[in-house]
């Protein structure tokens, strides 16, 4: 297979680049080793677009993370992904604290941010009502915002496909080829794709790839771990919430997310696997008490989820990296893309795309970065009956076109039969139990898929046209059954020696 670019992590960063590259007569592939994209940093983080007053207006996370900041309104209407900028509080006990916000606020107007403002006493507990009676002051950042990382990451790669790019999953980069100091090819375990260039997006693994052209920086994960509780409390905070930031992190925030729930988190220490998402009692407990501090009325019950992320920290670093590099051509580094890395998602891209055009005028003339006349920027909208609640006699015309939207699935989030198919038909299509819960929200309500995982299941196997017992929860190596009932095998037709998984 040949190709002219290839960019490797399918991550909220690797499916920007997909989708902003598409728009040139390119031929783009990107890889991603897992059976889903968003399946690393994407789907477990704070899901916050930054205002950028933290990150110093001297580095790349300051300027790119403001520059992109007012591209999210556009960005998720043509992407049809949830987007609330509802603003944030970095809030204050002490006199010390004060003086920090004061900085803040000079830096965030230094990086180019308007708006921003100290409020105290009344009119900060008119915005946060249920605020901490004993916070005296808060910096307030109008532009903040909050979005589902996951959805934009699909969204991303969705349109990113429908443009011409092509997505391959569980796809894992074994070497990577060079001839004569420059990138021929990358060698993945369903072989090699040859190509000129090479983006290396692949997150808590980007100094591995780097690696294998010489590069040496090292990254080590740091672990957060979130608490996400039921909807009824996502009007406990109107805004999100922080602490005073440390060197560390941005510190254990509150916050409402797009779906009206409320979200607490993260934590922040570091971890020696790259696979450890294991949460933790101590770590609970942290995210807890430090959360109660900015409101003590917190939920004892109602809690959904305890999940956990981790970002790509690296060692010694504390700025983005993003080149090409020194030591062969065609290769480009875009790593350590912890927070803001969200909020710079789309001037990473742009910046990512200039570095592109120098590279291939250097070692690729006749790759011609050329601006097709047919890119299309937006998705379509599609129906979510969650959107039609008020509007019932809209949704019957929905379901008097395809009975499928009038069969609900999962009864927590009120996902229709519909929906989950059309997740399973999408440009980048779903073929898990998670992969149809990024996609719909099935199974992520109270019950967190008790009711409606064996329906989607069936959906799936159905859809696939393969076993259930083919049927992951999120991939090779997860399959949800073992064995199938005699109901099941008449229903489906899958023979007797077929239902036993060896």
């Amino acid at each position: 297979m040949k190709t002219d670019v290839v960019i490797i992590g399918g991550g909220v960063i690797g499916t920007a680049i997909a989708r902003e590259l598409s728009r040139y007569r390119l031929d783009i592939t990107l890889i991603e080793k897992e059976e889903d994209v968003a399946m690393g940093t994407s789907k477990g983080n704070s899901g916050i677009i930054h205002a950028g007053y933290d990150a110093d207006f001297k580095t790349l996370k300051g300027q790119l993370n403001v520059k992109s900041n007012l591209q999210f309104d556009k960005l998720c209407r043509d992407l049809k992904i949830p987007f609330k900028r509802i603003g944030s509080l970095v809030v204050g006990f002490t006199k010390e604290d004060f003086n920090k916000l004061k900085d803040l606020k000079e830096n965030g107007e230094k990086n180019g941010i308007k708006n921003l403002k100290i409020i105290t006493d009344d009119e900060l507990f008119k915005l946060e009502p249920n605020l901490n009676p004993q916070v005296k002051y808060a910096l307030y950042a109008p532009a903040a915002g909050i979005i589902s990382p996951y959805e934009l990451t699909i969204a991303l790669a969705d349109n990113a496909v429908i443009n011409g790019a092509k997505v391959l999953l569980e796809t894992e980069v074994k070497d990577i080829r060079i001839e004569n100091g420059q990138v021929c090819g990358v060698v993945t375990n369903l072989g090699l794709i040859e190509t000129r260039v090479i983006i290396n997006a692949a997150g808590l693994y980007a100094d591995e790839m780097a690696k294998g052209v010489g590069e040496n920086f090292k990254i080590k994960p740091l672990k957060g771990e979130y608490q996400l509780f039921d909807k009824q409390w996502g009007n406990l905070v109107n805004h999100i919430l922080f602490p005073i930031p440390t060197k560390l992190s941005k510190g254990i925030l509150v916050a409402p997310t797009v779906h009206n729930n409320l979200l607490i988190g993260p934590n922040s220490y570091q971890v020696e696997e790259k696979d450890d998402l294991a949460t933790t009692k101590a770590g609970i407990k942290e995210v807890y008490e430090e959360a109660k501090k900015l409101i003590p009325h917190l939920p004892h019950q109602d809690l959904v989820a305890s999940f956990a992320g981790l970002r790509a920290d690296v060692e010694g670093g504390d700025d983005f990296i993003i080149e090409a590099s020194k030591k062969i051509r065609g290769f480009i580094n875009v790593a350590g893309i912890v927070s803001p890395g969200l909020s710079s998602a789309p001037a990473i891209t742009e910046m990512v795309s200039d570095i592109l055009k120098e590279v291939a005028q250097k070692i690729y003339p006749q790759l011609e970065l050329n601006y097709k006349n047919n890119f299309t920027e937006t998705l379509p909208a599609q129906p979510r009956f969650t959107d039609y609640v008020d509007k019932i006699e809209k949704w019957q015309e929905i379901i008097e076109k395809d009975s499928d939207y009038g069969e609900i699935i999962c009864r927590c989030e009120k996902v229709s039969k519909g929906e989950i198919i059309r997740a399973i038909h999408r440009p980048v299509p779903a073929k898990s139990l998670d992969a149809i819960k990024r996609r719909t929200r099935a199974g992520m309500g109270r019950c967190q898929g008790g009711f409606c995982s064996p329906r989607v299941l069936r959906i799936l196997s159905e859809e696939l046209k393969i076993s259930p017992l083919r049927i992951t929860k999120k991939g090779p190596g997860s399959e949800v059954l073992k064995t199938m009932t005699k109901e099941m095998i008449k229903e489906t037709g899958v023979k007797i020696k077929d239902e036993v998984r060896v």
